[in-house]
């Protein structure tokens, strides 16, 4: 890991009046650029060449300039560019997901604690994390010992793309061998595999960010945790397999996400769902070194109101790109209309101003 001191250094060397948010162009660099310029920052998109018409067709939420590359890997070849920019790098699932590893060597200033990432990368971790934080969590079977219907996740910030459910060992290593076989998995994948017990249950997926610059709110560790937005996600095809069925076409069920559906749930649920998310920061503090920014808990909410998280997204999720405009949260917290993207803007803007970027930027 790139010692923070050294990061802490670059970020010195920066031109405050003129800091600028830079973002891979994919997964929620619409809405990061537009909130930045909605608090007057410039920005510098990563982008492949032939993505460029995608930003240009949104005027409003394109980055000031581009850096193109061929792959979204090569991103550590151009930390000078970055550099001489003042760029911060916001991460997100697109960024953790072509990264990877890198983000713990990659020499640029990046918004948070870049520890969280690896955190969320690594199943396991973030299963113990969620346990420090006092959260209930899905039954994790070995892949020697599936006892009941379980849903089988591979690593990486995938958008569920690759998950199955299986009822027993036997078929799993059926399923398992059928994957490796096809090529669409690795023998890392399967090193890294978790087996969760599948419930049944609505999946919610509250979006929060901690900030230790307010203390008004819902006070947490020395700052406040603010909750911008809910989101559902809609699956291919899962959420609509009975269509196929209905007429005899066999299919095979697919969790990958393709999109988001705004939803609000019943207001006494709010209660446990701000404690779950206080609980999440607390337990980062704890574990490796706090959370700053972004996150979500991703939960399955049962008839009973019983809520059972399965995973933690350590930085901005694809569901908050529904609330460009604000949420029907956000409004209760802020006067302007705030999305999460402007919200880390404006964090970086406050931090800025107050000479405080090294307490949220690693």
């Amino acid at each position: 890991m790139i010692a923070k001191k050294e990061i802490d250094k670059l970020l010195g060397s920066y031109d405050k009046k003129d800091i600028r948010i830079a973002a891979i162009c994919s997964h929620s660099a619409l809405q990061l650029f537009y909130g930045a310029r909605q608090e007057g920052i410039k920005t510098v998109g990563i982008c492949k060449k032939n993505n460029k018409e995608r930003y240009e067709a949104f005027p409003l939420a394109k980055p000031d300039e581009y850096i193109f590359v061929e792959r979204y890997e090569e991103i550590s070849d151009h930390v000078n560019e970055l550099a001489a920019r003042n760029a911060i790098l916001i991460p997100h699932g697109s960024a953790v997901e072509y990264i990877g590893k890198k983000i713990e060597t990659i020499k640029i200033p990046i918004f948070g604690n870049r520890r969280v990432l690896l955190w969320e990368a690594d199943r396991q971790k973030m299963l113990k994390w969620l346990g420090v934080a006092g959260i209930k969590t899905p039954k994790a079977y070995s892949p020697d010992d599936i006892l009941g219907p379980a849903i089988v996740k591979f690593p990486g910030a995938r958008g569920g793309k690759g998950y199955f459910v299986v009822k027993n060992t036997k078929e799993y290593n059926a399923r398992i061998a059928r994957e490796l076989k096809a090529k669409r998995i690795t023998k890392a994948d399967v090193e890294g595999v978790v087996v969760q017990e599948f419930l049944n249950g609505v999946r919610f997926y509250p979006h929060y960010f901690y900030t230790p610059f307010s203390k008004d709110g819902f006070k947490c560790q020395d700052g406040r945790l603010e909750m911008l937005g809910l989101d559902k996600r809609i699956e291919s095809n899962i959420d609509e397999i009975y269509r196929p069925l209905v007429f005899g076409v066999k299919a095979e069920p697919s969790y990958t996400v393709v999109g988001n559906a705004p939803v609000i749930m019943r207001e006494s649920l709010l209660d446990e769902v701000l404690r779950m998310g206080r609980g999440v920061v607390d337990a980062s503090f704890k574990l490796f070194g706090g959370i700053y920014g972004p996150f979500c808990v991703e939960t399955i909410i049962d008839e009973n109101f019983n809520i059972t998280a399965f995973e933690v997204s350590a930085r901005i999720v694809a569901g908050t790109n529904l609330y460009p405009t604000g949420s029907q949260y956000s409004c209760y917290i802020f006067e302007d209309l705030m999305s999460t993207g402007r919200r880390i803007a404006r964090e970086i803007k406050v931090a800025s101003a107050n000479d405080a970027l090294a307490k949220v930027v690693y």
